[in-house]
């Protein structure tokens, strides 16, 4: 018709677009949701795993403070401090890279521990030296696993570097642990060892003689006078023993402890677990074997603690300095650790650096060899021993007596 317009429709060609971002909008938004909450789950997770891994911690704290004989379940929290510690320092940088507060919850936990934690790590940089003037004693103590008598080094030079070392070494107090000798002379070990250092007095006591002349036992060398000798007596005789050694050392009458207390005594299956457990093979027979393993470290803990108790009654009642070395075969955190050094100064938190790792073995591969002492006594340059000839490293350092 004259005098109407005609319009065609107009047509939004961005709408096919528009509606094509508003589906992935919708899509990424949903999967935003998706990873929002399967990282607010695994945040959850991890928060209660946290949770739990503290409050292990928090109980390992107790284990050198309750004897295994009334409590040994709490003595496998202390023997798993270092790890317990380890993995609550992972969620400490775990949370912290996160920006969440909730690293708090381990860092104050591991703080709060840290006079457990001066046991295990030292850095004294400022005391690694002794002074130049006055009068010191080197004292060493060393497991030297029967002078390698069944060759388990596989080197029949073993015992010959022992003695080589222990003379370098110039100690004037030499404790020895797991010693063997041989009267008829085959195996010859104290008798030579006495001939080529200073330490040449000799208090030796034997835990089992066998076909009359094989000897087994432990021995402690020095260069001063002995004016007595002694045994503390353990509630339970087997092969593990305390002597203690009175010297005179500038006129002052001190009292040396050497001692070996309770091993774990695995058998061969038990450390072969061990060893398939620390390279993931597969086993079998694991949970018999795992539950061996548990019940031979809960009759080392408790024996161990009763042995414990008796030396750490005779300490207190020696009017004496003492010097306390040997073969713990516990760590500090340990209810044994706790109740011998108790009064006392150990040399590695003193004047050592580093772990102190002193056993070379599986299991455990922790500090379980210590020189401890009276507080009239300082101790310089504490040592590790890094000679690996016996399942032991040896441990050194100077003392000198304050008058």
């Amino acid at each position: 018709m004259i005098g109407h317009t005609y319009r065609l429709p107009v047509t939004d060609h961005r709408l096919p677009i528009l509606k094509l971002l508003e589906t992935e909008g919708t899509e990424n938004t949903t999967k935003e949701k998706k990873r929002t909450k399967v990282f607010r789950f695994i945040n959850s997770v991890m928060l209660w795993l946290n949770y739990l891994l503290v409050s292990l911690l928090i109980l390992s704290y107790l284990a050198p403070f309750v004897s295994p004989e009334n409590f040994w379940y709490i003595a496998f929290l202390g023997l798993g401090y270092p790890i317990l510690v380890i993995a609550n320092l992972a969620f400490v940088f775990y949370w912290l890279i996160l920006w969440k507060k909730k690293f708090l919850i381990s860092f104050v936990t591991i703080l709060a521990g840290y006079a457990q934690l001066s046991n295990f790590v030292q850095l004294n940089f400022s005391a690694l030296t002794k002074e130049t003037s006055g009068s010191f004693s080197k004292v060493v103590s060393y497991n030297v696993r029967l002078f390698d008598l069944y060759n388990w080094t596989k080197n029949k030079q073993t015992r010959n570097k022992i003695f080589d070392m222990l003379k370098d070494e110039e100690a004037n107090i030499l404790c020895l642990q797991e010693v063997y000798t041989d009267d008829k002379k085959r195996f010859v070990t104290l008798d030579s060892l006495q001939t080529i250092q200073t330490a040449q007095n000799l208090h030796l006591e034997y835990t089992a003689t066998v076909s009359g002349a094989h000897n087994f036992g432990i021995a402690t060398l020095t260069s001063y006078l002995i004016i007595r000798k002694g045994v503390v007596e353990f509630p339970e005789k087997n092969q593990n023993i305390c002597i203690y050694t009175d010297v005179l050392i500038n006129e002052d009458t001190v009292r040396i402890y050497n001692m070996h207390l309770q091993s774990i005594r695995f058998q061969p299956v038990e450390y072969k677990y061990v060893d398939d457990i620390l390279n993931n093979r597969e086993t079998k027979e694991e949970v018999k074997k795992s539950m061996s393993i548990l019940r031979r470290l809960k009759i080392a803990f408790q024996k161990r603690a009763a042995q414990a108790d008796v030396i750490n009654a005779h300490i207190l009642q020696c009017p004496y300095p003492v010097i306390v070395c040997g073969d713990f075969n516990d760590t500090p955190s340990s209810y044994t650790y706790h109740t011998i050094a108790s009064g006392l100064n150990d040399a590695f938190k003193v004047s050592g650096i580093g772990t102190g790792r002193t056993y070379i073995g599986k299991f455990p591969s922790f500090r379980i060899d210590y020189i401890l002492h009276s507080n009239n006594v300082t101790s310089y340059e504490f040592m590790t021993g890094s000679e690996e000839l016996s399942d032991h490293y040896s441990v050194s350092c100077y003392l000198k007596i304050n008058n």
